[in-house]
């Protein structure tokens, strides 16, 4: 079972490898919009969403690609406890 924390180290390694190319330490704030800093365009997101669904076993809809969701890490980590807690966690 993966805690927050490892959700949050995962997802920022992922981050930093595939979009920022790095094997350093993913430089922007958990809170920083991954579109508006440039990180992560259109084709991204659904790499965004491949990883997710494979690395924490979620489906995700369509509709749930939203900015809203996906625009942070700390919007996606509560998108992902939100979607692994109501697979009943």
């Amino acid at each position: 079972m993966t805690t927050d924390a490892d959700r949050r180290t995962q997802l920022r390694a992922f981050l930093a490898s595939n979009f920022l190319l790095s094997k350093e330490e993913f430089p922007h704030a958990d809170d920083a919009s991954l579109l508006g800093e440039g990180v992560v365009d259109s084709t991204g997101v659904l790499e965004l969403i491949l990883f997710l669904e494979q690395t924490f076993g979620l489906q995700i809809e369509d509709h749930e690609a939203t900015p809203r969701n996906l625009d942070s890490v700390l919007r996606i980590l509560a998108f992902v406890d939100g979607k692994l807690g109501s697979a009943g966690r």
